[in-house]
Formats: structure tokens, C-alpha cells, sequence
């Protein structure tokens, strides 16, 4: 198994193989909270616009979504897995899930214009991820850690994906100087000092969580959708 590393915008659009996609802080922490608390299906909708107007045309939908890490106007929660902590699997259960971020669902997007399959990466389903891609034996996987807005290289994408390729390769890691790389960091920095509601400070508290799940999540297209399947 051939594994590189990519990153941000750039690297979705030259990710090859079998590829995962990881958003730390925050859309692939807040998938498998989704399924956790009994989402029956979630789809990925990069577009914003196309992501309100769904919601407005079936309310039946939860909304959650960010542009630029603001809420979407008409959404129900913002990307933030405290917001979904706090809402419950009353809130969820049974119900359809649109999800769009400006990272995370449009660098998933992006790789599916190509592959057939992505699998989304956080540290909350590493080690299921790893147990994932060693049954099925790809031969070759892009880690590819989409960063701050797709733009800029985050330290929480980059551990991340450096735990996966431990995992996969047994590629040295140490978690200690893997939190100190995170936690002190503006992107961890700024929901800490609590300035802004939509940034709450437990948000990566939980997004560091590692091996919450024995489940991974793996999007794939059907028919004009993004959908979102477990794999266990």
C-alpha cells in the first residue's frame, strides 16, 4: 500500500487512489456524532445555496452547515459537535441530515467528481479508518487534510493524518508532541478563547477524542447525491 499526503483545495483536485479526506476542526467530527445519536441518512451538499434551498423545500431535513465557519442563515446547527452533543438523539433520530462545510464536504466533493468512493478522516474514527483500508488493501491512499478553509494547512489535519499513516505503516508518532502542535495553535486558539458563539470552546475538546468509533464513514455518489454510509 503506496500512501502519500496532500492538503487544502489544491491537493483534493491531484488526490489519487483510494483517498481520505480529513477535517479535524470541524465536518468529519461531526459525522459520526450523525450516525451516533440515529441519523438515518446524511447527505453532502457543497453548495450553500443548494444546501438552504433543499432545507427550505423538505423542513422535514436538519440543516447543518458553515460558510467560512459562520452558520448558515436558515440552518438548524452550525458545524459544531457540541451544538450536536447538546441537541441529542431526540433531535436526530430518524431523520435526514444535509451537511455542507467549506472544507471538509467540498474537498469530499471535489474527490468524487473522480473516485468512486472517500472516506472522511477525523480522530474520533482513525483507528477504524486504518482497520478499513488494511481489509481492503487499496494500492495506493492520499491522505489528504483539507486545512483552514481549504486554504491553509492546519496542524489538526496534518496530526491526523500523520496518526493514520502510523496506524497503516507504523510510521513513528508521538501523541504528545501531536497535542502540543494542535492545542496552542490559532486554529485551536481561536474556539479556546471563546470570542465568538459559533466557535464554542468544547468543540475541540471533543474533535481531539481519539478512536470514539469502530465505524468509519465512507461517501459515495448515488445518482445526483452525496451520501454518507457507515462502514464498520
Amino acid at each position: 500500500m503506496q500512501i502519500i499526503r496532500k492538503s487544502c483545495a489544491q491537493g483534493a483536485k491531484e488526490a489519487s487512489g483510494l483517498t481520505v479526506v480529513i477535517d479535524v476542526f470541524r465536518a468529519f467530527s461531526c459525522e459520526p456524532l450523525f450516525f451516533r445519536f440515529g441519523a438515518a441518512k446524511v447527505v453532502l451538499e457543497s453548495d450553500p445555496e443548494k444546501a438552504m434551498a433543499l432545507r427550505k423545500q423538505h423542513p422535514q431535513l436538519i440543516l447543518v452547515g458553515e460558510l467560512n465557519e459562520v452558520p448558515l442563515e436558515t440552518a438548524d446547527l452550525g458545524n459544531s459537535p457540541t451544538e450536536i452533543m447538546l441537541k441529542g438523539e431526540e433531535f436526530f433520530r430518524g431523520k435526514t441530515v444535509i451537511h455542507r462545510t467549506t472544507a471538509g464536504v467540498t474537498g469530499a466533493a471535489t474527490v468524487l467528481e473522480r473516485a468512486e468512493e472517500a472516506v472522511l478522516g477525523s480522530f474520533m474514527t482513525a483507528r477504524a479508518i486504518a482497520s478499513y483500508l488494511l481489509r481492503k488493501r487499496p494500492a495506493l491512499v492520499t491522505l489528504l487534510a483539507m486545512g483552514e478553509r481549504a486554504q491553509r494547512k492546519a496542524p489538526e489535519d496534518e496530526a491526523c493524518a500523520d496518526y493514520i499513516e502510523h496506524l497503516l505503516s507504523g510510521k513513528p508518532y508521538d501523541p504528545v508532541q501531536s497535542l502540543r502542535s494542535m492545542v496552542f495553535e490559532s486554529t485551536a486558539q481561536k474556539f479556546l478563547r471563546g470570542g465568538k458563539g459559533y466557535l464554542p470552546p468544547e468543540d475541540p475538546i471533543l474533535c481531539l477524542q481519539r478512536d470514539l468509533f469502530d465505524f468509519c464513514l465512507v461517501a459515495k455518489r448515488q445518482g445526483d447525491q452525496l451520501v454518507v454510509i457507515k462502514a464498520s
